[in-house]
């Protein structure tokens, strides 16, 4: 398909750069398979579901992954010039795929340090792809690294929100969701940003349970489709895990006639690389690029708590192949002229899907 007809025009005011508080106050646009449009909110979520349905939330945590520092200097030809790199993927122990800036003065052999208050971080870069993405090897083990990054580091705020403010002392806790355990992010999952300990009490009081799996959501979520055609676009790999039990849980739920509700685009990418063509469920781990475009087939997910995402993006033609790219326009159209707010601080919808039959 044309990346053209994913296209569409947001005023810059409808990006969210703090989030609703308390969290659940956020606005929900309902979204049903016969593109009906009901506006509510995130707390009032239980009663848009039923008894015996099962929340999949993704329980990844955030880790300072953007780092600022200098490129050593070569030689006197080539003086020191500062770069800034977004770790995306850990490769291993102390190795990790890195996007950097600006990419033109970096060779592979250079010597990077990061600094920050004091703390410094030094990294070899050792491969070096075109697109502005490389792969760091840290001269310290895993848990000296982890431990370097929670001094040095940044949280990785998304562009469409650094570009207007910097990062500040409470995006610590708001860019976290309240139930993120298992490090490696370097971007939240936005969807879990909206939950709070009332709201899983009203769902659990109503007989809606909960699972949770683990993507680690890499930088590459940000980066824009260049291609003219979905055919055309290579996606960024991320690592994930299904538990044994999550698994038969799910199974089990859909076999007594329960429905998977995925919180966020994560949650649904894991649980569909896990399923396999009857939607049975696996356990699960590793590295997923799975794409989904409209035409794509279901196999796990029924419904999809998601916030509203960008123009272009790969994620706006997820959600466009869960409920129909019509459905999604008219959604979006709606969302704008009545004032939701937009991206990963933003407000959420919340989508059935449509019949695949």
């Amino acid at each position: 398909m044309r990346v053209d007809e994913f296209d569409f025009e947001l005023p810059s005011e409808s990006i969210a750069l703090r989030p609703a508080s308390p969290r659940d106050s956020a606005r929900l646009l309902v979204i049903q398979p016969d593109g009906r449009l009901t506006d509510d909110i995130v707390s009032n979520l239980p009663s848009c579901l039923k008894s015996g349905d099962v929340l999949v939330l993704n329980d990844t945590k955030v880790i300072p992954a953007q780092l600022e520092g200098v490129r050593l200097p070569r030689s006197p030809e080539f003086p020191p010039a500062k770069v800034s790199a977004t770790l995306h993927m850990r490769i291993g122990g102390s190795v990790w795929d890195a996007f950097i800036r600006p990419a033109k003065k970096i060779q592979v052999g250079d010597q990077l340090v990061f600094e920050k208050d004091g703390v410094s971080l030094q990294a070899e870069v050792t491969k070096k792809g075109d697109s502005g993405e490389v792969q760091l090897v840290f001269p310290l083990n895993a848990a000296e690294l982890d431990a370097a990054l929670f001094s040095v580091g940044h949280i990785p705020l998304p562009p469409y929100i650094a570009s207007k403010r910097a990062e500040d002392s409470h995006d610590k806790a708001d860019y976290q969701t309240v139930y993120a355990r298992e490090e490696g992010a370097v971007a939240a999952p936005t969807a879990g940003l909206h939950f709070t300990a009332e709201l899983f009490s009203s769902l659990k009081e109503r007989g809606i349970t909960t699972q949770f799996v683990t993507l680690h959501v890499g930088a590459g979520t940000f980066l824009p489709v260049k291609a003219d055609d979905t055919a055309d676009h290579k996606m960024h790999f991320e690592t994930g895990t299904v538990s044994d039990d999550v698994a038969k849980a799910l199974n089990t739920t859909r076999a007594e006639g329960g429905r998977i509700v995925s919180v966020g685009t994560t949650s649904l990418r894991l649980l569909e690389s896990a399923a396999n063509e009857n939607g049975t469920l696996s356990a699960y781990h590793g590295a997923t690029d799975i794409f989904i475009t409209p035409g794509y087939k279901f196999k796990m997910v029924d419904i999809l708590m998601t916030n509203f995402h960008l123009p272009r993006s790969t994620l706006m033609m997820l959600v466009s192949a869960f409920s129909g790219l019509e459905t999604m326009r008219s959604a979006y159209r709606h969302a704008i002229a009545t004032g939701y707010r937009f991206y990963s601080y933003g407000d959420a919808s919340l989508l059935f899907r449509q019949d695949q039959t």
